[in-house]
């Protein structure tokens, strides 16, 4: 029975870092899980090297995992971690400058030999000169004990030392006051093919609890208590997987059979991964060749009545935009969904940026114009999904969905939606079934009220029509190539798409009495936004904060709403193109802040650049 002190916090972030193969994200994955589980309000961000392999012990390789949990609700990660648990030099180079004075650093000192300090590219150990004096730096053997650890089993030593991420997980479950029988009995479940691998990691975990228990390294461990959340039914979720079950719900609330057609792409996989697990819900998952074939397969099934869909990256995109042109000339519902990752080209395929908003606004030849609806949370995926599938399903149009890497492997707690409480999309499908004029079928006739085009499943009796890229006749929807036809067509399309402003709610704004800047957001700045907004306030900063889901058609009231405040302020991790388009469509001086580094942004920067503006105002 340990005999230290418990002393309680609110709030505190953890990293991880190690080499992508210590397990971190594993180890990090565990953390939270057991977190979400004691009721604690969670959010992560999982940030993996670019190399698939890089060198072990080398700057390029180290893998982090950051974990942001507290007794109240939070909104991003955190900005600077409380501890850092750095496996290796590397880990606590690449990290070490994100920390504040007096932070925690525990490291496994066993991998500081003078090889892995090469790699790392330190000309001293850092663990023996003075760089690290304003951190608490605790010193652990992490590989020797947890090696100690296993000396009965029959393991080789290589793989002893792969438990210490397990033995590092013992030791802050510990410190944290989080319990190992939720990961005892997931490793159980998890290598039940391999109990000598799970029993290996079950004891090294335990050893690691125990080391934190009897060490005097540590002089107490600490508590945060359960955060007070609305009522109902939680789990843990990534934006990923949000997005494969707003797909799902999706058709069954439309009635529709679900497609998806991809190709692997970092950070989209894991949709399609994901989706291909969930056949028992008629779900159908085809991955193709390239991204052509897997957008054209998508667009194939909408034309044959399906929810379909289509998931990949902005490089993804490009390759896709003239299937999406076609969409938009044959006006079928396509759901693309985008995870953004930095550009251009290759770029940086694991981390985040929102750099492909003017690729989905512009992207194609012609006048296509697409809607587009944007994410703001992990958890919000779900409900961004089901969104896209009632416009594209309404209108018969190709919808973007813009996530994005942040979005897509962060994992927040997520309330389990009644589907009584989904909207009801069954009403939006209007398969046609008859002639539409006389006993004549006009393909392209609109609906007065959404100009959408008859959505005719092939091999209906009565109803054979044309469809392709080339420009159709308004109406019967043969071929034309007259001027007059082509400009109305043209506007046709633009004013359907415009249209979908009268079905989306007016954009919602948080003001406090004194407020003359606006901070304007979309997609995964949410989190960052919401939580320098509310830290401002606090400071005596009065500021209003507004949110877009709909980034194509904007919201109704956008234009009052920007006109009503001083001074407006986009923050966006890229170089600003919401910006522009606010600038261009409302002629107003939006301010921008951008940052494209690959990571999201912190609440603190934030904070900065409010405070930079409103000092403008004075």
């Amino acid at each position: 029975m340990t005999t230290k002190t418990v002393q309680q916090r609110d709030t505190v972030t953890i990293r991880f870092a190690g080499d992508s193969g210590d397990g971190m994200q594993l180890t990090g994955n565990r953390f939270t899980t057991v977190s979400a589980v004691l009721g604690n309000d969670v959010a992560t961000l999982p940030d993996f090297p670019a190399e698939i392999r890089a060198p072990a012990g080398s700057l390029p390789g180290v893998s982090g995992f950051q974990l942001h949990f507290a007794d109240h609700d939070i909104l991003t990660p955190g900005d600077a971690p409380d501890v850092l648990v750095a496996m290796n030099p590397a880990a606590l180079k690449t990290n070490v400058d994100d920390l504040e004075p007096g932070a925690t650093i525990i490291v496994n000192s066993d991998a500081f030999s003078a090889g892995n300090l090469r790699k790392a590219r330190y000309d001293s150990n850092p663990l023996d000169d003075a760089s690290l004096s304003s951190f608490n730096v605790v010193s652990v053997p992490l590989s020797t004990l947890t090696v100690g650890a296993l000396e009965d089993t029959g393991l080789g030593k290589k793989e002893k030392e792969r438990a210490k991420n397990m033995f590092a997980l013992g030791l802050m479950s510990w410190m944290f006051s989080r319990p190992t029988e939720p990961t005892v009995e997931w490793m159980r479940a998890k290598f039940a093919a391999q109990p000598e691998l799970a029993e290996a990691n079950i004891t090294a975990l335990q050893a690691g609890f125990a080391f934190g228990e009897t060490t005097e390294l540590f002089a107490h461990s600490y508590e945060v208590a359960p955060a007070e959340l609305p009522p109902g039914r939680y789990r843990q979720i990534t934006g990923n997987t949000a997005i494969a079950y707003g797909l799902v719900a999706a058709a069954e609330r439309s009635g529709l059979p679900m497609f998806l057609g991809g190709y692997p792409i970092t950070p989209a996989s894991d949709v399609l991964h994901e989706l291909a697990r969930l056949k028992h819900f008629g779900v159908r998952t085809f991955q193709a060749e390239d991204e052509i074939a897997g957008v054209g397969a998508a667009l194939g099934a909408a034309f044959a009545g399906s929810l379909a869909a289509t998931v990949t990256s902005g490089p993804g995109v490009a390759l896709k935009t003239e299937t999406i042109g076609l969409a938009v000339s044959v006006e079928l519902p396509l759901l693309i969904l985008n995870i953004q990752r930095g550009g251009p080209s290759t770029g940086l395929p694991t981390k985040t940026e929102q750099s492909d908003l003017l690729q989905a606004m512009y992207g194609r030849n012609g006048e296509a114009p697409v809607p587009i609806i944007a994410a703001a949370t992990p958890g919000d995926c779900f409900y961004a999904a089901i969104e896209a599938a009632r416009i594209a399903i309404t209108y018969r149009t190709p919808v973007f969905v813009l996530s994005d890497g942040y979005l897509a492997n962060g994992a927040e707690p997520w309330r389990v939606p009644d589907v009584d409480d989904l909207p009801d999309l069954s009403s939006a499908v209007q398969f046609a079934t008859d002639p539409n004029d006389g006993d004549r079928f006009l393909p392209f006739r609109r609906d007065a009220a959404t100009l959408a085009r008859p959505w005719a499943i092939p091999g209906t009796p009565g109803l054979e029509h044309r469809i392709g890229g080339l420009e159709k006749a308004d109406g019967t929807g043969n071929i034309s190539y007259d001027p007059d036809n082509h400009h109305r067509m043209t506007e046709l399309r633009a004013a359907k798409v415009a249209r979908i402003a009268e079905s989306i709610p007016p954009v919602e704004v948080d003001h406090v009495d004194g407020a003359r800047l606006l901070v304007l957001g979309w997609g995964s700045t949410y989190g960052p936004i919401r939580a320098a907004v509310r830290r401002a306030r606090l400071d005596g900063m009065p500021v209003a904060v507004a949110h877009l889901r709909h980034l194509n058609p904007f919201p109704s009231n956008l234009a009052e709403v920007l006109n009503g405040y001083d001074r407006v302020l986009v923050p966006e991790m890229n170089a600003g193109q919401l910006q522009k388009l606010l600038r261009a469509e409302f002629l107003v001086d939006v301010h921008g802040y951008h940052r494209v580094s690959g990571l999201p942004f912190t609440a603190a920067e934030l904070i900065d650049a409010i405070a930079h503006e409103l000092k403008g105002l004075s």
